[in-house]
């Protein structure tokens, strides 16, 4: 699926895979998060850190008519507080999303697939 805009100037085609990829480089500049998490991918309580290039696995982004929601699998880091670290990766990413695409998201859930030790 992808979200299409009628512009002065033409047709744009976004598609939920760069939704995913701007959304989830947002959430990895947050303060507290050690990496994005495959949304199918945890295997003996263990999850996979993503590269950048695999973002679009850890987060989902869902289109109901007019609205969107995305859901977005992180890793958090051991010793912060995980609703703070969640909240702010939510307005984060509403707020790039907004800046950069224009789009109004109507939600954006988080699930925490582990914590970890944060390596310097």
């Amino acid at each position: 699926m992808s979200i299409e805009l009628n512009t002065n100037d033409g047709h744009v085609t976004i598609t939920n895979e760069v939704i995913s990829t701007i959304a989830g480089g947002a959430a990895i500049e947050c303060y507290g998060i050690v990496g994005m998490a495959s949304k199918s991918q945890i295997r003996d309580g263990i999850a996979e850190i993503l590269r950048k290039e695999n973002f679009s696995k850890g987060v989902v982004v869902r289109q109901e008519n007019e609205r969107l929601d995305i859901d977005m699998y992180i890793i958090v880091s051991y010793g912060t507080k995980i609703s703070v670290v969640a909240h702010n990766v939510q307005s984060q990413v509403k707020y790039t999303l907004s800046q950069s695409l224009g789009l109004a998201i109507d939600s954006v859930n988080i699930f925490v697939q582990g914590v970890r030790v944060a390596q310097d």
